[in-house]
């Protein structure tokens, strides 16, 4: 959960088994109709279908109730298709960043059916960008970010990403069709202690939250470690814990009078 925090993604290499993969890659190809903003995941997904039995693997269902517990509802679902030598890439962008939730995040399902190679394109991602706010494609004009991720991936990959980090499609360069399927969900509970933090006190949470990134300068990466502190004491439910004082001293409100 820190690593989400800090990066603002969680990557789950080949949790799918091949078996779903392949129904998936049919599936896919064919379409997922639209549902209902809102819907529960019974009501948009039914038993026995391609996107139920994916959310069903332990691994995934795991990791999505720990990011946003029991029960979310789907905002919407998308099937991304990139077709052989297109000649295009996706601009690096942020989706419905209007939502400026500081204590609370959707997260973003992206399922990947088949090997993504380096010539494949597959997904550019920024990590740590996802507390900093812009609108919508605002990045766009951003071909390259120091310290980027180019998702090269096995089948069956599952990725989370919070609904405000910066990513776009990489242009397919190969002769293969490549899918992805991604899925929005809401949270419905608040997001207090949904994970096993029995190790809350360990060096590495801190570790992780103090994580810096390439494309950050000096002053203004210190605005994403104070972001991330926000999201994890509203996590935590910890209103005292802090990184090298940088909440402390902003919020410090002395009730005191002096005599």
């Amino acid at each position: 959960m820190a690593h989400f925090v800090s990066h603002g993604s969680l990557r789950l290499d080949a949790v799918v088994p091949p078996e779903l993969n392949a129904v998936g890659i049919e599936t896919l190809s064919q379409g997922v109709p639209d549902v209902p903003y809102g819907s529960t995941v019974p009501s948009a997904y039914p038993a026995g279908s391609f996107a139920r039995r994916l959310l069903e693997i332990p691994e995934v269902a795991g990791a999505l109730r720990s990011l946003v517990g029991p029960d979310p509802h789907v905002d919407h679902h998308a099937v991304h298709i990139r077709e052989p030598r297109e000649g295009q890439a996706q601009p690096l962008h942020g989706d419905a960043i209007i939502d400026v939730r500081t204590d609370a995040f959707d997260v973003q399902l992206m399922y990947y059916p088949q090997d993504v190679t380096l010539d494949m394109g597959g997904t550019l991602s920024v990590p740590g960008s996802h507390l900093r706010r812009t609108n919508e494609s605002d990045t766009g004009r951003y071909q390259n970010l120091r310290g980027q991720s180019r998702l090269v991936c096995p089948a069956g990959t599952v990725v989370f990403l919070h609904h405000g980090l910066w990513h776009g499609g990489r242009r397919n360069d190969s002769d293969v069709v490549r899918y992805m399927f991604k899925i929005r969900f809401n949270p419905t509970v608040r997001q207090l202690g949904l994970w096993d933090m029995s190790d809350l006190d360990d060096p590495r949470v801190r570790a992780e939250l103090s994580t810096s990134f390439p494309w950050y300068e000096q002053a203004t990466g210190r605005l994403e470690v104070y972001n991330r502190v926000l999201l994890w004491r509203a996590l935590t439910g910890d209103d005292s814990f802090d990184l090298d004082h940088w909440v402390s001293r902003v919020s410090n409100r002395p009730a005191g009078r002096a005599a």
